[in-house]
Formats: structure tokens, sequence, C-alpha cells
């Protein structure tokens, strides 16, 4: 793992947006996998301001996200594929149909999305972390051999995503469809974002700690071109 230590968000968006425009430039057809949540909002907007500014296009540009809620319709305001559009895809000119996100509430819908992604070829996959260790909706305790597929949303995960739903815990739903962490170590490169304190336990386990399903990003380390970018303070429990 390459770790890059930040001094604060806005400087951990920006260099993350190094390596996300190095990739697009590099190659006008690159295949992004995408997250959601308010880590990578800042990476986003920077990717629609250098658009905007007539630098990149992304009319080529293919797209497969990380998860999706299961419960709520995809237009809901709070649904990944809304934050998508309101974040991005409608900010540039990605095409529809280049964007994929997984969508149902089956098993039978995430083995059709894990049918997508076996011919997808990510080249850059951007992650968040979960305070509990998650990557997309990877649980603790969830198989490294996992593909996509239905996961229960622990009470720790259904907390933090409360000051999406009106802090109100029984809004938020209570499963979702996530790739699973076989399809994220596919990906040829992976991008891990990481912001304030409250990640700090979370990223020391992932680069310093065992590598265990009871932190989920820990597999990273097996991974062979893996770039964390992280703030001083969700940097600040590590040794090295």
């Amino acid at each position: 793992m390459k770790v890059i230590v930040c001094k604060d968000y806005d400087a951990m968006s920006k260099k993350a947006y190094e390596y996300m425009k190095e990739c697009i430039t590099s190659k006008k057809n690159a295949v992004l996998g995408l997250a959601t949540g308010s880590t990578p909002v800042g990476l986003y907007k920077e990717m629609v301001a250098d658009y905007k500014a007539g630098n990149t296009d992304y009319k080529d540009i293919v797209s497969y996200n990380l998860d999706e809620y299961v419960g709520i319709d995809r237009n809901h305001p709070e649904s990944y594929y809304s934050f998508m559009h309101k974040n991005l895809f409608d900010l540039v000119d990605i095409k529809d149909e280049n964007t994929h996100l997984p969508c149902g509430t089956t098993q039978a819908d995430a083995d059709a999305y894990e049918a997508q992604l076996q011919n997808a070829n990510i080249d850059l996959q951007i992650l968040g972390i979960g305070r509990n260790g998650h990557i997309g909706f990877n649980e603790p305790g969830t198989s490294f051999d996992m593909g996509t597929h239905v996961v229960d949303l622990t009470e720790s995960t259904i907390e933090a995503n409360c000051r999406f739903f009106d802090n109100d815990p029984n809004l938020v739903p209570k499963q979702a469809l996530s790739m699973g962490i076989a399809d994220i170590m596919k990906s040829k490169e992976v991008l891990v974002l990481a912001s304030g304190v409250e990640k700090a336990d979370a990223v020391k386990g992932m680069i310093e700690g065992s590598v265990t399903e009871e932190c989920p990003a820990s597999a990273l380390q097996n991974h062979p071109n893996v770039i964390v970018i992280v703030d001083e303070a969700a940097a600040s429990k590590l040794s090295k």
C-alpha cells in the first residue's frame, strides 16, 4: 500500500483527483468503480470542476457502483442512484447507458450485477472505509471470496447513515446490495479515501492490522496496487 497523508478533507480530495485524472486522461474509455457517501463528494466536485473547465470528458467512460440500498425506490433522494446523478452523472457528459448500479432486493438481483462485473475490468476502484472497517457494504465477518450479495447492515452502519435519513434509524434501509470483496480485489488499482478521527481505528486496522475478515478493508493488504489517501485526523493512529 502507498499511504498519502493530507492536511484536511479538501487536500485529500484534490490529491485523489490527481490519480483520477491520470486514469481518465490516459485511457479515454477507462472503467471506474465508484463509491457513495460523504467521503468521495469532494473528489466528485473536483471531477466536475475540471470537466466544466474543458480539461476532461467522460463520453467514453464506463462506471460501476459499489452498492445500493435495498427497500427504497432508486428515485428516492437518498438512494445511491440519486446520489450519483446529483453529484456526478448529471454534471458531466457520461452516457447514461455507461453507468451501472446494482438494483433489486434478492440474491438473484445481486447475481445479475455480478454477471455484469465479470466483464467489467475496472481500472480504478474508489473506496471509502466504514468505522468498522467495511468497504462497500461488506461488513465484518464477510468472506473475502464473496461476490455481489445481499447484506444485512450492522447497527453501527445504520447509525452512521442516520444523518442522511433525518437522524431516524427507523428510516435507514436495513439491507443493501454490494459488490463483494472478491470483486473489489479484481480491480487494477484501488484508491481508498478516509477523513476524520472517527475513521482512525479502521484506517489503522486496514494498513497495520492483521488480514482478517473482522476488518474487511484489511484484505487490501493483499492487492498489488492500492493507494490510501487520508487526512491527518484519519491517520492519527498510524504508527508508521
